[in-house]
């Protein structure tokens, strides 16, 4: 059986709210589904706009897969930070860990990813998450990502 959900449309504007990042670095449009588990879904809208297009690969434009790595931290990060309470949020968060990390299928404009996150463990302001990457109902990439939350 599945947690309740928390928060069901993170959008944009509070996910600016909530990280520090900022175009081209930002990586994540929205975060979905926030369960009390501390899970949640984001979701990136795959453009041929996005800068990584220019060098990687301009004849075969393939998202890169450490974007995909930086979606899932970037997922997570809002997760964690969305479900701090009582005190006052965290504004940064910054990578501990990639482990288990594999790329399955290459990820092109147009594609809309989801970074399935789902928290693994957890010790003072150190989350660690599982995430996986998915297109189209199919798996393109995997990671158990670890961060720690900061001011």
């Amino acid at each position: 059986m599945e947690s309740p959900i928390r928060f069901e449309n993170v959008d944009i504007n509070t996910i600016l709210k909530t990280l520090p990042h900022r175009f081209p670095f930002l990586l994540i449009d929205r975060v979905r589904n926030i369960r009390e588990d501390h899970s949640g879904i984001g979701v990136k809208n795959v453009t041929f706009n996005e800068p990584a297009f220019q060098g990687h690969f301009p004849e075969r434009p393939v998202f890169p897969g450490v974007l995909m790595i930086e979606g899932m931290a970037q997922t997570a990060g809002v997760i964690g930070i969305m479900s701090v309470t009582g005190t006052e949020k965290p504004r940064a968060v910054y990578f501990l860990t990639i482990d288990k990390c594999k790329f399955r299928k290459p990820v092109l404009p147009g594609d809309t990813i989801e970074y399935h996150m789902k928290s693994i463990g957890r010790r003072k302001t150190m989350w660690w998450f599982h995430g996986d990457a998915i297109v189209d109902g199919q798996t393109v990439a995997e990671a158990d990502v670890g961060a720690m939350l900061t001011d």
